[in-house]
């Protein structure tokens, strides 16, 4: 049973006393140092024990704390063992290692006196683990909680096998900075995490670290990661690729470490087929290990170090509640991702808890939480159930909160009326539990080409679901793939027609029940007294997007068939690929320079809605509308000159010319209207997010040139 009269912190301050005798003076920094951050905790209990070694180890929620009694170390011996929640330590899940190495004197206490072996000593410091999250700020000007390195910190200290400290370029970090940690030598292995547009810093990265000459182990994962397995191995033939959610992965790289297990037995893991500390002779064929499926990890929550430094640089909290999706759609490579599985909502309050007492410490930052799940609700009998519980739970706890979920969620063109009732009573449940804003992928509203993308939606079913779910009140935002390297020039005309579309955005009516509103958005008249009249292009994220052709993807496939792809472009993960019509491609590359050119304001303001509330977030939201009612007249403009140019190929040319003289001109108008609207955002801003904004305008403003962010790759791979 949990000990509950002393707070972790008491039972910090006892565990030191238990050793010393005596109580940390008052003006010790151990009455201040952050729980979350165990860097800080083991630095401020150096100081109050009087140079006895340390171990701060195991999750925030299982936080334990080794204090050696004799100076000097380096012998076995007596230790004092304190699990900071207050559980006795015969409830904790000890790793399977601890039995040969430590024995806890009273198990049934939360603190005990303790014999560690030196091989246990050993064990509780090495290895040194170093988790590096990579980032490009020039392009994501403001930070997110790095839940990938988080999620991993937390696995590793569950193993309670060495140390773990996390680097984040999003909070002030350098590349030039992880490479001098490294360079000290206090680095036994190094997690990186990249995702797309990366690949740069990660192959810099790559390559210095294996030039050293003992170089650490290095283990690699994301998203990105995971597309250029077979690049990455054949250059770095020692990598370890993480394949899936990483967790068990890192954990098993922790114990190879030690030599308990073999390199092929490492959950989830892609490898060259080297033994560690073998040369590049020995290197046989790829390998991989089976990756653990989502249903089996249901501790999928991160160590929170670095929450309160990304609250600092005006960042956002993330989470997950679910990993997977329910679909397959074809643009997504599914390896890695896994099938949908969600946590049970009774596991959410702790962590909810330990967020909250970070964000309470930072008042201007909107108490909104970001759950980046891939698909909210999920599947099966429980999911209306299970999805109001986690509602529920944020709600007590005190958060708004977004996240993402498949249209499929509101309406099905196979399922009754009675379906479709109950699914608009959790929709607006939601809404009265917190939820501020959903991410819908509708990815287009053209029937043939949600065939083609596989999204098992039409066109009619997502204009219904559309309707439906801003009638029911609920706040969406939509992701559209506007250009497809299979679609015909009539598709893109209807892409053009659906997002034109102004009988999609209806205003809320919270005075209606949801049986009415059912059954009103298939009336046409119905529909057309409560639109907003605002076309449908106001609620796409983002404008202009075109289908990225990613490796191993089964879209990928379908135009390799039609001889449309090239070369692999490993910045992005993706396989370089043609359009069927030219002129569409001519339309797209113009588009795709159109969103670079403005990407970095326009995620700067995206950033800020996520950390604004009431008009200064209502103010963002409509400076972003008028980016993207500009985009939508490039996109019509661009439309109109590809129709009107006939398929011989030299006439490229003279269509690329028209679209950069639109876009120029284009461009011209954005900056006017801009002006005006940035303006009233700027007033309403507190002056730290105000001076961010406008750093940012003038870097736009200034710029003079049209360019692909990631057009090329610089390392040549």
């Amino acid at each position: 049973m949990r000990d509950l009269r002393l707070s972790p912190r008491d039972r910090l301050v006892h565990a030191v006393a238990h050793v010393t005798d005596t109580m940390p003076a008052v003006d010790s920094p151990l009455w201040s140092a952050p729980l979350a951050q165990s860097d800080r905790v083991q630095a401020a209990l150096r100081d109050c024990v009087n140079g006895r070694m340390v171990v701060v180890t195991g999750t925030l929620d299982r936080r334990l704390v080794l204090i050696e009694h004799e100076f000097g170390g380096g012998l076995a011996g007596g230790w004092t063992v304190a699990d900071l929640s207050g559980q006795p330590h015969r409830t904790r899940e000890w790793p399977t290692w601890v039995g040969d190495y430590i024995t806890i004197s009273d198990p049934d206490s939360w603190l005990s006196a303790a014999e560690i072996t030196l091989e246990g000593r050993h064990r509780l410091l090495r290895p040194r683990l170093l988790l590096a999250s990579l980032y490009h700020p020039e392009n994501f000007p403001l930070p997110r909680f790095p839940l990938a390195i988080s999620d991993l910190a937390r696995a590793a200290r569950a193993t309670l096998l060495g140390h773990v400290e996390l680097m984040d370029m999003q909070l002030g970090v350098s590349l030039e900075d992880i490479l001098a940690r490294i360079g000290t030598g206090e680095t036994d292995i190094v997690g990186i995490s990249a995702t797309f547009g990366q690949h740069d810093l990660m192959t810099r990265l790559l390559d210095e670290i294996t030039s050293a000459e003992r170089p650490p182990l290095v283990v690699a994962g994301g998203s990105l990661t995971v597309r250029n397995e077979r690049i990455l191995l054949e250059r770095y033939p020692n990598l370890i690729i993480g394949r899936g959610a990483g967790e068990p992965t890192i954990a098993d790289v922790l114990s190879h470490w030690h030599d308990d297990i073999a390199v092929q037995h490492i959950r989830g893991a892609g490898y060259a087929g080297a033994a560690r500390g073998e040369g590049t002779l020995s290197i046989g064929p790829r390998r991989r290990s089976a990756v653990v499926a989502n249903r089996l990890q249901t501790d999928m929550w991160p160590e929170l170090d670095l929450l309160d430094r990304t609250f600092v640089h005006n960042g956002v909290a993330q989470l997950e509640t679910s990993r997977g999706c329910t679909n397959y759609c074809s643009f997504c490579p599914r390896d890695h991702k896994g099938q949908w599985a969600g946590t049970a909502p009774e596991a959410l309050p702790w962590i909810l808890t330990e967020i909250g007492a970070i964000a309470d410490q930072h008042p201007h930052v909107s108490r909104t939480l970001y759950l980046v799940d891939e698909e909210f609700i999920g599947r099966g009998p429980a999911a209306v159930s299970r999805t109001l519980a986690v509602a529920d739970t944020l709600h007590e706890a005190g958060f708004q909160w977004e996240t993402s979920c498949r249209v499929d969620q509101a309406v099905r063109l196979d399922h009754d009326r009675a379906w479709h009732i109950e699914r608009g009573h959790l929709w607006r449940g939601l809404v009265e539990r917190g939820l501020r804003r959903c991410l819908f992928g509708v990815e287009s509203g053209v029937t043939s080409i949600l065939e083609r993308f596989n999204k098992e939606t039409t066109g009619t079913q997502n204009a219904l679901a559309i309707r439906t779910l801003t009638a029911l009140g609920v706040p969406p935002r939509f992701t559209y793939i506007t250009f497809d390297q299979l679609m015909t020039l009539d598709e893109l005309q209807q892409t053009y027609a659906f997002q034109g579309r102004t009988d999609l955005l209806l205003r809320p009516q919270r005075d209606l029940g949801v049986e009415e509103i059912v059954d009103g958005v298939r009336d046409e008249d119905w529909v057309a007294e409560r639109t907003t009249g605002r076309p449908f292009y106001t609620g796409i994220s983002y404008m202009l997007v075109s289908m990225e052709c990613l490796i191993g993807a089964a879209y990928t496939r379908k135009a390799e068939a039609a001889g449309l792809t090239g070369d692999v472009d490993p910045a992005l993960g993706r396989v370089q690929a043609r359009f069927a019509d030219w002129r569409i491609g001519v339309a797209s590359h113009w588009a795709q320079l159109w969103i670079d050119r403005n990407f970095a304001l326009d995620y700067t303001l995206k950033s800020l809605e996520k950390v604004l509330d009431s008009r200064p977030y209502a103010l963002v939201r409509e400076a972003r509308r008028t980016i993207k009612a500009v985009g939508y007249r490039l996109l019509g403009a661009m439309i109109d000159a590809a129709t009107h140019t006939d398929t011989l190929p030299d006439r490229a040319d003279e269509l690329n010319n028209r679209c950069a003289a639109l876009a120029e001109r284009l461009l011209a108008e954005l900056r006017a209207e801009l002006d005006t609207a940035l303006a009233r955002v700027s007033d309403s801003l507190p002056g730290r997010h105000r001076d961010l904004l406008q750093r940012e305008h003038d870097r736009w403003a200034d710029s003079t040139t049209w360019r692909l962010i990631n057009a090329t790759d610089p390392c040549g791979t």
